[in-house]
């Protein structure tokens, strides 16, 4: 990629968090889209987990793979097809006559979704040479995630409310055309050096890890925990998991290098990934339901009764963004996972959704914490890491993220749908909603706990020793290629 000035440089940062912005806002938004949904279409709780998870699954199975090919056939190239691609699954979104073809064009909408994220990461990376300024780059990225995820229901109320379900998806189509346009004229085209080969066994076998553990964990309500289909579906996942592991050890350039968690912070930032997200899915799908079904707001109003989160994200994740390029990720991460573990308790030990003060409270200190988390997870995930890897890093620490909202959903969904079915009250609602918000609480906690250890002095070491790993590699493959 040739070196370019400090206004196109942050020109092609504007573009890439545009196309961030879409993908990720799409989702939140349509969150709170879900109790017209449910009655537009006769949804029932797992048909709303589903039009969530179809999503998040296939951004999650492909982004790595996505990735690669970026590396191969060039960056620009791949980021125009996934616009293109986003945009026409958004356009099928919006026309679709029935639960079913909604869930099909969501996995539309997500394959175009799977080559904007990592892909645009790898062009910032490769944009911002200098350390300092490429971190200050991602705490950018990662304030865009934080404020897109936190502003999707207040947008998705107002589109609810005022125009109806479908035009969530209408909004994609003109900024992905703005996005296009932009790519075209302003980001220059850049592949790796050495491209990845690509990966088929190891790229199924992510999807069908992904996918029979969802659909386990969303059907186990309705089919019963230990009947067949459930427990094959739990079989397929852990002999996937199993044979994963196994085949990509022995792979010269695998779809997941596992010598990457050797570091301890790029280890620690995938699980916190999935920690924040899962607890960031299950919180916009409980509050979603308790606002429009129990308390019986509008779309609009329940957006707006969660602006306390969507405020403070909007306020904390670029604060992060400069923190983690001043100090460092540790205090983010340490105030990330204190707020959002908070957050959780107060719903699960004191019934913050029955006082309006409790509540508010509760959505202040969520916003604080999914705010401050983003910018540290990608920093982390990246930083040691050569230039060469770091777009596939990024793309492991986007892969988390799916994952975790993923689960998130699956998991707090089908915790709800097991004590709730009959819920026609606040009170029985709130009380089939507490085991859901003590796993909220646990995420929190995971994020502190890991805020703590992943960002230390030994966590450093270990990251130095896996970057000198790399490193070495790539001499060796240089003196190869100038040898022959």
């Amino acid at each position: 990629m040739p070196d370019l000035g400090r206004r196109r440089r942050l020109l092609v940062l504007a573009i890439c968090c545009l196309s961030l912005l879409i993908v990720s806002l799409d989702n939140t938004v349509l969150n709170v889209a879900l109790p017209s949904l449910e009655r537009d279409l006769d949804a029932s709780v797992s048909g709303m987990q589903w039009t969530i998870d179809a999503y998040t699954l296939v951004l999650a199975s492909l982004l790595m793979l996505s990735g690669s090919t970026a590396d191969r056939l060039g960056r620009r190239r791949i980021f125009l097809v996934g616009l293109a691609v986003f945009a026409l699954g958004s356009l099928l979104c919006s026309l679709a006559p029935d639960l079913s073809w909604l869930v099909v064009f969501r996995m539309v909408q997500a394959v175009g979704g799977s080559m904007l994220n990592p892909v645009a990461m790898s062009i910032i990376t490769n944009t911002f040479t200098d350390p300092r300024e490429r971190a200050r780059a991602i705490g950018v990225w990662g304030g865009v995630v934080g404020i897109s995820m936190a502003a999707g229901p207040v947008i998705g109320g107002l589109l609810v409310q005022s125009i109806g379900w479908r035009s969530i998806f209408w909004m994609n189509v003109p900024i992905s055309a703005l996005a296009i346009f932009l790519t075209l004229r302003y980001v220059p085209e850049s592949r790796a050096p050495r491209p990845r080969r690509v990966d088929p066994v190891g790229q199924l076998l992510v999807i069908a890890l992904l996918g029979s553990l969802t659909y386990a964990i969303i059907e186990a309500p309705g089919s019963g925990p230990a009947s067949p289909k459930i427990l094959g579906f739990v079989l397929v996942a852990v002999a996937s998991l199993t044979a994963l592991i196994g085949y990509e050890r022995r792979r010269d350039e695998p779809l997941i290098d596992l010598r990457f968690f050797h570091s301890a912070p790029f280890s620690g930032a995938t699980v916190i990934a999935v920690c924040a997200f899962a607890a960031l899915g299950g919180f916009l799908f409980l509050n979603t339901l308790y606002l429009q079904n129990v308390r019986g707001l509008s779309a609009l109003d329940a957006g707006l009764h969660m602006l306390p989160m969507a405020g403070m994200t909007l306020f904390f994740a670029p604060l992060s963004g400069r923190l983690v390029g001043s100090r460092g990720p540790r205090l983010p991460l340490l105030l990330a996972g204190t707020t959002m573990g908070t957050s959780g308790l107060l719903f699960a030990a004191f019934d913050a959704q029955s006082t309006d003060a409790l509540l508010f409270t509760g959505y202040v200190l969520f916003g604080i914490g999914f705010g401050l988390v983003n910018a540290p997870i990608t920093n982390t995930a990246v930083s040691g890491m050569p230039r060469t890897r770091a777009g596939v890093a990024a793309a492991v620490a986007s892969t988390s993220r799916q994952v975790g909202q993923s689960l998130g959903v699956a998991v707090i969904g089908a915790v709800l749908a097991g004590g709730a079915h009959a819920a026609a009250t606040a009170d029985e609602f709130i009380a089939a909603g507490h085991p859901a918000w003590w796993i909220i609480t646990g995420c929190g906690a995971a994020v502190l706990l890991l805020g703590a250890l992943t960002t230390g002095p030994w966590a450093r070491t270990t990251a130095a020793r896996t970057a000198a790993l790399f490193e070495e590699e790539a001499r060796g493959s240089q003196r190869e290629d100038a040898r022959s």
